[in-house]
């Protein structure tokens, strides 16, 4: 399949307890911790490219640069979209923005790399020490 700048994806999240910067030991208060606005980020990416990748083909995540500017209370939703805004052969660049209702509450670029399921995989079960009984 061709993929192509412009592809967008989108990610919601109703906040909750088990997102907190607290729960995610990123912080200790009980707010949207920022490692979970980045796996929110990269959701978003990964529907972009939903339906777009070559049989025996995934996308894993290699660079990211995200500001999470504003806090965001349990309870509330929160959403983010990705929008694909560089192809460069397998390598692709996304534009993420999450939103709280209409406020911006983290912004940066996700990139992504195109490969093989199979061979990926078996790279990391190499990877994985002998465990004998």
């Amino acid at each position: 399949m061709t993929i192509s700048e412009g592809l967008r994806g989108t990610a919601v999240l109703a906040v909750s307890d088990n997102d907190t910067a607290i729960a995610l030991r990123s912080g200790d208060v009980p707010v949207l911790g920022t490692p979970r606005v980045l796996a929110l980020a990269e959701e978003a990416t990964v529907d972009a490219l939903s339906g777009h990748l070559d049989e025996g083909q995934t996308s894993v995540g290699t660079n990211v640069a995200l500001s999470h500017t504003a806090p965001t209370a349990v309870g509330t939703q929160v959403q983010a979209t990705a929008l694909l805004v560089a192809v460069d052969g397998k390598r692709l660049v996304f534009d993420v923005t999450v939103v709280r209702d209409v406020h911006p509450i983290a912004k940066g670029t996700v990139s992504r790399a195109i490969v093989n399921r199979e061979r990926f995989l078996a790279a990391v079960q190499e990877q994985r020490p002998d465990v004998t009984n």
